[in-house]
């Protein structure tokens, strides 16, 4: 079981904040796989992957990152400055 957290216009799209997943994927895109496969929100939500970024366990992190030993995986959209 893993953590995901969504947050900000991905959060929306999804309609939660965060969930238990229960998965086998070995890296952060094959877990993306396995959500949009779920349902049309979750597809809208990573219709575009360069417009997310991602964090496991906090860290900012690659799509082709290994998921072994996470505890979470929170999706977000590029911050910018000001």
């Amino acid at each position: 079981m893993i953590d995901v957290l969504y947050f900000a216009w991905v959060r929306e799209r999804i309609g939660l904040p965060k969930e238990r997943v229960e998965t086998d994927a070995a890296t952060v895109a094959d877990l993306v796989a396995e959500l949009k496969s779920r349902e049309a929100r979750y597809e809208a939500a990573f219709a575009d992957p360069a417009a997310i970024r991602v964090a496991l366990d906090q860290e900012l992190a690659d799509f082709d990152a290994p998921l072994a030993g996470a505890r979470e995986v929170a999706f977000f959209p590029p911050m910018t400055g000001g």
